[in-house]
């Protein structure tokens, strides 16, 4: 049985899958338990209608996701009313792209329950997803993270949220506020292109997780 894409209260309480959200880390798992790490696509390019770039950075986005063992958590995209499951926009995405084996991941992805749909968060974003962290090249002084200590965090067993924008505007005014930790890939406020950026964090991060891990 397929299951919907969830229609979240402004309080999400539920997210769209009914499993749990896997563990992240892969085989460095199995020594010790370390926390989630969500890869978040927010919707800032164009609220109403799906247009090519969405589809675009979830078929670059998924397969990066599932080989480094990430979720993928996409917020905000107004997917046509035929792409009612997470399921149905993995095996759409597969039919149009070379990537990732042809789409072959972002099916894997999906089969896992780690592709989360949600609608525009209204007061927060979902509490199981983790901390927030805002992928950004100009972070605020008081809130800017290094790469070393969010792979720190997660080894310590914290779920992380790792929040991209897309679109020339990118993330809010009002989204900054509520990521706690902002990430500078580059540590030289270096301007990514947003596929770039994405492949940068979620290398160099699960890069240092690894590392940590096995010194621990």
């Amino acid at each position: 049985m397929r299951t919907r894409i969830a229609i979240l209260p402004p309080k999400w309480k539920h997210v769209c899958r009914s499993a749990p959200i896997p563990q992240s880390g892969g085989p460095i798992t199995t020594a010790q338990k370390l926390g989630r790490l969500t890869l978040g696509l927010y919707n800032s390019y164009n609220l109403v209608q799906f247009r090519e770039a969405h589809r675009r950075v979830i078929a670059r986005a998924a397969p990066l996701a599932e080989a480094f063992d990430w979720n993928l958590a996409v917020f905000g995209f107004p997917f046509p009313p035929e792409l009612g499951t997470s399921e149905r926009v993995a095996e759409w995405i597969s039919g149009t792209t070379s990537i990732g084996d042809e789409g072959k991941y972002t099916v894997e992805l999906s089969d896992k329950g780690r592709l989360l749909i949600f609608d525009m968060p209204a007061k927060g974003f979902p509490p199981q997803l983790g901390t927030l962290v805002i992928t950004t090249r100009k972070p605020w002084k008081e809130r800017s993270t290094p790469v070393g200590e969010i792979a720190r965090r997660a080894v310590a067993g914290e779920s992380l949220l790792l929040l991209f924008g897309l679109g020339p505007k990118g993330l809010p005014p009002e989204v900054f506020e509520l990521g706690k930790l902002h990430l500078d890939v580059t540590g030289r406020g270096k301007s990514l292109e947003t596929c770039t950026a994405i492949g940068s964090v979620v290398g160099s991060v699960s890069t240092a997780v690894r590392y940590l891990a096995a010194k621990n």
